[in-house]
């Protein structure tokens, strides 16, 4: 798939993905291609009916849409994205933006509580990449971009949608970057 990032600032699309299952799902459809709706319920820890009812949701928005290589009997959904950013959005809608993060932090902390909660079940050559890092900076905004765009050209060229030679032994991973000021923190300086 050619990358497709577009920039959501719909209040109706942010709405949409103001739900942990969606976002969920919607990073499932992006990293593990095709899949049903029973498909994304496991993968995510729902209900079948429940995961269709949100893929529906997703499809009303041109987020994902049915896939044509099901045989009829099985109805896969793909994604139409490989991410997306939220630039631009109108003051009036920044509360819709603001559920959306919060749900996007409800579900990076979710899956980090699993992955902790099964760890012991995790190869120890996964156990021994897996990372949770914390860097207390000090930047500027326009620091703090730079180092944002050079992570971002990092990470970019192993998005599973985008990517041309996927070896085998390769996981699906979740990487999370929560960057943001500590206004007040420092104030005595």
């Amino acid at each position: 798939m050619q990358e497709n990032r577009p920039n959501l600032a719909d209040p109706g699309v942010l709405d949409a993905l103001s739900h942990p299952v969606r976002l969920d799902v919607l990073g499932y459809l992006a990293s593990a291609g095709p899949a049903t709706a029973s498909q994304c319920a496991r993968a995510v820890g729902d209900t079948p009916s429940n995961c269709s009812y949100h893929l529906r949701v997703l499809a009303s928005h041109g987020l994902v849409e049915p896939d044509p290589s099901g045989d009829g009997r099985s109805r896969p959904w793909r994604t139409t994205i490989t991410g997306f950013t939220t630039d631009g959005v109108d003051p009036a809608d920044l509360a819709g933006l603001d559920r959306m993060l919060s749900a996007s932090v409800e579900l990076d902390h979710h899956l980090l509580r699993e992955y902790l909660r099964g760890r012991d079940a995790v190869p120890q050559v996964w156990r021994d990449v897996g990372v949770h890092a914390s860097y207390g900076l000090a930047l500027t905004p326009s620091e703090l971009a730079e180092v944002v765009e050079r992570l971002d050209a990092v990470v970019r060229p192993y998005i599973q949608a985008t990517r041309q030679r996927t070896p085998t032994d390769a996981e699906h991973v979740h990487l999370s970057l929560s960057a943001f000021p500590r206004l007040g923190f420092g104030a005595d300086r």
